[in-house]
């Protein structure tokens, strides 16, 4: 019998070599064809574009287009307006495309991974006038009572497809629509587009809906390409071209480079780490890890029309890793745990996948609600973040619960079931974290204080609550035209270093033109001083002639609509988090807690950002977002074991004894895990470049205070919501509770 499962255990381990051999060169030859695309010299193919991952604007660069309106005065109202509709509908392009204010009445697009400006053009068209039209020639709603405008495929009676465009109109404009379809039922309606009629749909009832179709198109093209006019002249200001060029990437060559080099530095920290700590299912999480990591690389290739990696895309991936990793430390202590009761390995295997089964879906379900509403609720940057860590947590559980099973089982057949190859957690005696409840407690109100006191400081001193980088506040954008071609590694190593020692900032982005010697470099708002003080030093350090340096003070690419967007997508997250916990636990005390220890840690790096004033950026968001998945996910693995022992404890069991057994019982635990994140980001930390580096450093603090939170606050909060203890704690419970 041994033989015989000597000899599948072997057949198994050569398929998971092969496995893991395979797809590791496949994911390679993505990242290194990725990599080669962000060369000056490299020409994309139609083969080559398949095997790669779709680069964000900061990592890879794209198509910049600057439109002014006709108007040279707008409203800020209409220019907000603008802007917020052309962010949604360039968003077809890339979830990641920005779109911002340039000086009184010009707007900009970054769209990345795309690189002929002339196509994107002719695609988006020209933002122009648009009105809809009634027989007698008076304008019955404009382009700014328009709502949506998509092309759509339906059935007549007999099977037949039918191309339509289906539009919506907004209040104002659902009334006087309705009032003109009243009255000429039978007659034509005739859109309008910078003069020329583009439809002209013949009105067949009263439309008092505010939804109407147009239909009679022979083809989806056709339909399509009438729902992208009607948008397009939906703006609340008319448009016109003034400029378009091809940039590089904002970060720089470098970023993408250092990113790579730092997560394959801490891959193999993490497999040194779980190799010692958990020996033989360690070396099966490095294999498991590594199927993981091969296929979140190869799916981004896949899915490059959807997604787009940009630098918070790449924090949902670290997260995800920290979430598989997590999951593989919560079935192997559970393994040593059973291991410590007496049972044999294939026993104690077998049962910790079983134990360890609902906190690792409950952790991964709460985190991947958040991502999907933030995926359909957010927008820009947001939208990139969750895309990625809903794929990374969707790829994690697959491997975590049977990858990672197979492996061991694999391990198992070839003889190696001896305890000692998988360690013991013997039973500990419990800390009293319930008793400390009151200096925990009182330390996170004293940090949050100190954060707000900070934040007031702040908005005396510069009217802001936090130091508002480039894509919140806007600020300065200088274009610079060297006498040479600068390399997007010269610009990110030579040129930005000068900037940032005239700003004293870290919060400096830098774009290369394309065919051309200019370079764009935007930075907080700077002085009339400080302006003469970059002029002086570009001219110093690389020769340049001062009167071509040109400045235009630029919005934050992060507009207001984007940030209520992401607000709102974060409480939407917080709602369906705490209803999913309620309704998983049985418990709102459960539910509550959880969601209060979230905010407490928000808040905690929120007291950091103003105190310490780290610049605020696109970055900052993604830092948010990356605690909120990552602290939810710590926090439900200490109450999975608190639901667990209330069921096995005696019921007179005092809930301190409860809360202080199950928290000592899932401490190895939180501590390894959030080991093994922390290291992630501290390597990113150490080798990326500065705008990396002011993610990695929040991250940290908030993978510390999440920790701190999961294990001191959470069940404290459980413990005190639950109205403490009803009576004394007696020696007779106390030996009970060992025993049990």
């Amino acid at each position: 019998m041994k033989e015989n499962n000597k000899a599948k255990g072997i057949i198994k381990l050569v398929i998971t070599l092969i496995l893991v051999i395979a797809l590791g060169y496949f994911a390679w030859t993505v990242v290194r064809d990725s990599n080669a695309a962000l060369q000056d010299d490299y020409v994309a193919t139609e083969e080559s574009a398949k095997n790669t991952v779709k680069l964000g604007l900061d990592l890879a660069g794209g198509v910049s287009i600057t439109y002014q309106t006709v108007d040279p005065n707008p409203s800020d109202e209409d220019m907000q307006d603008t802007i917020y509709k052309l962010q949604k509908r360039v968003q077809g392009y890339s979830t990641e495309a920005e779109v911002y204010r340039e000086g009184n009445n010009r707007i900009n697009i970054d769209i990345p991974g795309v690189s002929d400006a002339n196509a994107i053009l002719e695609e988006l068209g020209k933002p122009g006038s648009l009105i809809f039209v009634d027989p007698e020639g008076n304008t019955v709603v404009d382009g700014a009572m328009v709502s949506s405008a998509q092309a759509g495929i339906t059935e007549d009676q007999q099977k037949n497809k039918e191309y339509i465009v289906q539009l919506s109109f907004n209040e104002e404009g659902t009334k006087k629509f309705a009032e003109a379809t009243t009255q000429f039922v039978g007659q034509q309606i005739y859109i309008i587009y910078d003069g020329e009629v583009v439809s002209a749909p013949v009105v067949r009832e009263a439309i008092t809906g505010g939804q109407c179709r147009i239909d009679g198109m022979e083809s989806y093209e056709e339909a399509e390409n009438l729902a992208t006019t009607i948008r397009i002249g939906s703006l609340s200001l008319e448009l016109e071209e003034l400029r378009s060029n091809v940039v590089g990437a904002k970060l720089g060559q470098s970023a993408m480079a250092s990113s790579v080099k730092a997560c394959l530095i801490g891959l193999i920290i993490l497999a040194i780490l779980m190799i010692v700590v958990f020996k033989v299912p360690g070396i099966a999480a490095v294999l498991a890890l590594s199927i993981y990591v091969s296929l979140e690389v190869l799916l981004l290739a896949a899915f490059n029309e959807n997604i787009t990696l940009t630098l918070p895309g790449i924090a949902g991936i670290v997260l995800s890793i920290g979430m598989a990793v997590d999951a593989n430390v919560i079935i192997f202590t559970r393994i040593k745990e059973e291991i410590g009761f007496g049972k044999t390995v294939p026993s104690a295997v077998k049962t910790g996948f079983k134990k360890a089964l609902s906190a690792i879906i409950d952790g991964n379900v709460t985190t991947l609600i958040a991502a999907i509403v933030l995926m359909i609720k957010g927008s820009g940057t947001v939208v990139g973040f969750a895309q990625t860590l809903t794929l990374g947590i969707v790829i994690s559980m697959f491997t975590a619960l049977f990858v990672t099973r197979f492996i061991i089982n694999t391990f198992i057949d070839l003889g190696l079931d001896k305890e000692k190859q998988y360690g013991v957690i013997k039973e500990r005696k419990a800390i009293d974290f319930i008793g400390k409840r009151k200096y925990f407690i009182a330390f996170s109100a004293v940090l949050i204080l100190a954060g707000f006191i900070a934040m007031g400081i702040n908005m005396a001193g510069t009217g802001d609550l936090l130091n508002l980088g480039i894509d919140f506040k806007g600020g300065t954008s200088t274009n610079v035209t060297f006498n040479e071609d600068m390399s997007l590694e010269e610009i990110s190593t030579q040129v930005v270093p000068v900037v940032e020692k005239v700003t004293g900032d870290a919060d400096v982005q830098t774009q290369k033109v394309a065919n051309s010697n200019e370079v764009i470099i935007k930075t907080r708002e700077l002085s009339q001083p400080e302006r003469e003080e970059l002029h002086d030093a570009m001219a110093e350090n690389f020769g340049v002639d001062k009167e071509k340096i040109t400045e235009e003070n630029i919005s934050g690419a992060i507009s207001g609509e984007m940030k209520r967007d992401a607000l709102i997508a974060t409480l939407i997250a917080l709602v369906l988090m705490l209803v999913y916990i309620w309704f998983r636990f049985k418990d709102i005390k459960f539910a509550a807690s959880s969601v209060i220890c979230l905010v407490h840690d928000v808040l905690i790096v929120l007291a950091f950002y103003a105190i310490i004033r780290w610049s605020v950026g696109s970055t900052f968001i993604a830092c948010m977002l990356t605690l909120v998945g990552y602290s939810i996910n710590a926090t439900i693995v200490t109450f999975d074991r608190i639901r667990e022992n209330i069921n096995i404890l005696p019921k007179s069991t005092p809930r301190s004894v409860i809360a202080n057994k199950s928290v000592t019982e899932t401490l190895s635990r939180s501590i390894y895990s959030s080991l093994t994140t922390f290291i992630m980001v501290l390597v990113l930390y150490i080798f990326g470049v500065s705008s990396i580096k002011e993610f990695a450093l929040p991250i940290m603090v908030g993978i510390v205070f999440g920790t701190y939170s999961s294990i001191c606050l959470a069940s404290s909060l459980w413990f005190i919501f639950g109205g403490g203890d009803e009576k004394k704690i007696t020696a007779k419970q106390k030996a009970a509770v060992k025993k049990a």
